[in-house]
């Protein structure tokens, strides 16, 4: 079963997030408080404890949620292969697939710490179509999903 591991928070972007016990994530805008959150495309950024097992096997250590910059850490689905436009319901709320993968900008603070991002590879971006809390533990089922060409 696909879940929700942990929820995780900045108040600005491109550094380490912080767990929570629960976040808001808000229509159009995402998890209330973060500093990703935004009438954009990329409201809220989610990586899967599986991506984050790959750094770890590489010789990274003290890898915790929160740590690449992601806002939900996930357990049991491969979000890189989700094709753009899939829709999943995690907690109370309905995201879309909006973006797999994004560039590393200079100066990345993930990438000075850690030494490499999984970001830009396995890292996917939703923007939240109905709003609602999500916790630790929560299921994350996919609604639709596009079927690819």
């Amino acid at each position: 079963m696909a879940k929700v591991l942990s929820i995780n928070i900045s108040e600005i972007k491109g550094v380490i997030k912080t767990p929570i016990s629960e976040g808001f994530f808000k229509v159009e805008h995402g998890l209330e408080g973060d500093g990703h959150a935004g009438k954009w495309h990329r409201q809220v950024s989610l990586l899967a404890k599986e991506s984050i097992d790959k750094m770890i096997k590489l010789g990274v250590q003290d890898l915790t949620p929160g740590k690449f910059a992601e806002n939900i850490t996930t357990e049991g689905i491969v979000l890189h292969e989700l094709p753009i436009g899939t829709r999943i319901i995690i907690g109370e709320t309905i995201q879309e697939v909006t973006q797999v993968g994004k560039e590393c900008h200079n100066g990345c603070a993930i990438k000075n710490k850690v030494g490499k991002c999984i970001m830009p590879t396995e890292g996917i971006f939703t923007r939240i179509v109905k709003s609602g809390v999500i916790r630790p533990g929560d299921k994350i089922e996919i609604m639709y999903q596009e079927k690819e060409v």
